[in-house]
């Protein structure tokens, strides 16, 4: 064994517990708050009761939307690009006909963007 190892300090389950006495509805709520922040219940209830801050962490499942709506506005920014281009693939149409796809496009990348803010809203960082 090495002698700069530092000690190991005793698992947790050879500590002494603290019980606490709650509802099925607080040890729910309590539960979800831990999940909601990566920590099992009790890691959870020792960082609360020694007042450390305890951050939620990033809802994944709306990250991965934003992930979604981004690829949109990549696609989209792909195809103004063309246009601003000159790009051969785009000489079928009229400049009526450009013109209202591109105004389009930036409709649709408004939307997108909105839709980004609005999910963002919901994204707990907290």
């Amino acid at each position: 064994m090495n002698d700069d190892t530092p000690p190991k300090s005793p698992p947790r389950r050879d500590s002494t517990p603290i019980y606490v006495w709650v509802t099925a509805h607080e040890k729910a709520g309590i539960q979800e708050m831990a999940r909601t922040t990566g920590n099992s219940a009790s890691g959870y209830l020792r960082k609360v009761g020694l007042g450390y801050e305890v951050r939620s962490i990033l809802d994944f499942g709306r990250a991965q939307d934003l992930v979604k709506v981004n690829a949109d506005l990549g696609r989209l920014g792909g195809l103004l690009k063309l246009w601003l281009a000159g790009d051969k693939r785009l000489e079928g149409y009229s400049q009526i006909e450009l013109r209202h796809l591109v105004l389009m496009l930036l409709v649709k990348v408004e939307t997108n963007q909105q839709e980004m803010r609005e999910i963002l809203k919901t994204v707990a960082f907290s």
